[in-house]
């Protein structure tokens, strides 16, 4: 029997007050000693990184993240990293902010430039401790050992992928999510879906994240329209909060597939929101994977919530696939990359992008570009 690794964070905090214990904890570490907070402006604006910028922290602020973070934005973080002579980082926000944090620890100890870590495991030595901080119920950024960075100049997304990026410690609490707006709180929801299915189906699944990624399954499907209803829904917010994490510590070791690598493209070459982009690529994937995984689809349905005891596995399966899109519908997600304006010529040219991604090798069953063309036109 091979060898089969879980991978995730020494310590997790979860529940409202985490942030707060957090503080404690990193007093306790470095004292007074400088760190770094990386975030976006809203996370300043709307007052959340108080928690910590009023903290008796000795904190920098770099506020500069943008949605798909890239090169740029990197190499903007990095300066302000060295500038405030930072001995640990904070990541606060969603991927965008966390995925950042992850990119300064590699270059806190390992060169430039941040594209030659693309790839499975070729960060050589371990940076600065880090810390993240979970804002939104999707990406799973503050567990895994994955970051995902744009070059501005090739318009790739770079996947790192490396157990020495995964934080130190990772906290969720629910009580910074309450004012995530409804559209948000859809796509990273099904962003978390999304990791939730893929790792169940993918090659790399196994009896350990086999459970759990069908317990996330079963919380975000229960919790996530009463989110996105309900923004301060708090027992809402902390069930996604428990869902997105179980989900990331499923995918963190059994991988991911072909949702994932398609829509990588979609969002370094059009900037599109990465969650929206798996939310719609989601039903058309698991399609074409069904036949392949019929038992397990079959699974999906039930921790969805479709009674399936009057079904064979095959009719159960099927059901999967719809629960998926009536949980799609009901959330309210794009019905497809032509809401976006996206045409034929676009997503032709994600194509070879997709096939090379470090995600595609997890899908059940492997594409050739025929049908990845065929599956991306049919989420138009």
């Amino acid at each position: 029997m091979s060898v089969f690794k879980l991978a995730f964070p020494k310590i997790n905090l979860s529940g409202v007050g985490a942030i707060e214990a957090l503080v404690e904890r990193i007093l306790q570490t470095h004292g007074q000693e400088p760190g770094l907070l990386i975030c976006d402006p809203a996370m300043v604006e709307l007052g959340f990184a108080s928690k910590l910028i009023d903290s008796p922290l000795n904190i920098h602020l770099f506020q500069d993240v943008r949605p798909n973070p890239d090169t740029n934005t990197v190499l903007s973080a990095l300066d302000a990293f060295e500038t405030s002579g930072a001995t640990y980082l904070i990541g606060f926000g969603g991927g965008s902010a966390i995925d950042t944090s992850k990119a300064i620890r590699i270059l806190s100890a390992n060169p430039l430039p941040i594209a030659a870590y693309n790839g499975v495991e070729k960060v050589s030595k371990l940076g600065v401790p880090l810390y993240a901080i979970n804002t939104t119920a999707g990406t799973a950024a503050e567990v895994t050992s994955n970051a995902v960075i744009t070059d501005t100049l090739t318009h790739v997304k770079h996947v790192i992928i490396s157990d020495k990026i995964i934080p130190d410690v990772s906290v969720n609490d629910p009580s910074v999510m309450l004012g995530i707006p409804s559209a948000v709180t859809a796509a990273t929801g099904i962003d978390a879906l999304t990791h939730a299915i893929e790792s169940y189906v993918s090659v790399g699944a196994h009896t350990l994240t086999d459970y759990i990624s069908l317990e996330s399954i079963k919380l975000i499907a229960q919790s996530l329209p009463k989110a996105v209803d309900n923004g301060q829904d708090i027992d809402a917010r902390t069930m996604m909060a428990y869902g997105q994490f179980v989900a990331g510590l499923s995918f963190n070791s059994a991988g991911l597939g072909m949702v994932h690598a398609m829509a990588h493209p979609a969002g370094a070459q059009k900037d599109l929101p990465h969650g929206v982009c798996n939310a719609i690529l989601l039903p058309i994937v698991c399609e074409f994977n069904r036949p392949h995984q019929v038992e397990k689809f079959a699974n999906i349905a039930v921790a969805l919530g479709v009674d399936t005891s009057t079904m064979t596995s095959e009719e159960a399966s099927f059901a999967a696939i719809q629960a998926i899109k009536d949980l799609n519908q009901r959330v309210g997600i794009p019905s497809g990359f032509g809401a976006f304006g996206i045409t034929e010529t676009d997503i032709l040219a994600w194509v070879d992008d997709a096939l090379a991604d470090p995600c595609a090798g997890g899908n059940p069953v492997a594409m050739d570009k025929q049908q990845v063309i065929e599956l991306y036109k049919k989420a138009l």
